[in-house]
């Protein structure tokens, strides 16, 4: 199992990254959450097998239709098991 705690910087906000991102988590049965920062990153937490996860941060490397991601920062932790589901926090 692996969590990961990412930021995405580049257009990346106003293009439906937080819907896209939820919706291929839950494609992939990933939890955790993720949430726009008032600095125009993104910010999310990403828990599950570690394949599964993986095949998530290579969708956040490319994003949406409409987004551009100039850079990808990933800080892997200790997986913890605390989330049931995805979700958007606002």
């Amino acid at each position: 199992m692996k969590r990961v705690h990412i930021y995405i910087s580049g257009k990346v906000q106003g293009v439906y990254f937080r819907q896209g991102m939820k919706e291929t988590a839950e494609k992939n049965n990933v939890n955790g959450w993720v949430r726009n920062l008032p600095d125009e990153r993104v910010e999310a937490v990403l828990e599950g097998e570690e394949s599964n996860v993986d095949a998530l941060i290579d969708w956040s490397s490319i994003g949406p239709p409409g987004g551009v991601v100039e850079d990808l920062q990933i800080i892997e932790e200790d997986y913890k098991g605390e989330f049931s589901n995805f979700e958007i926090l606002y």
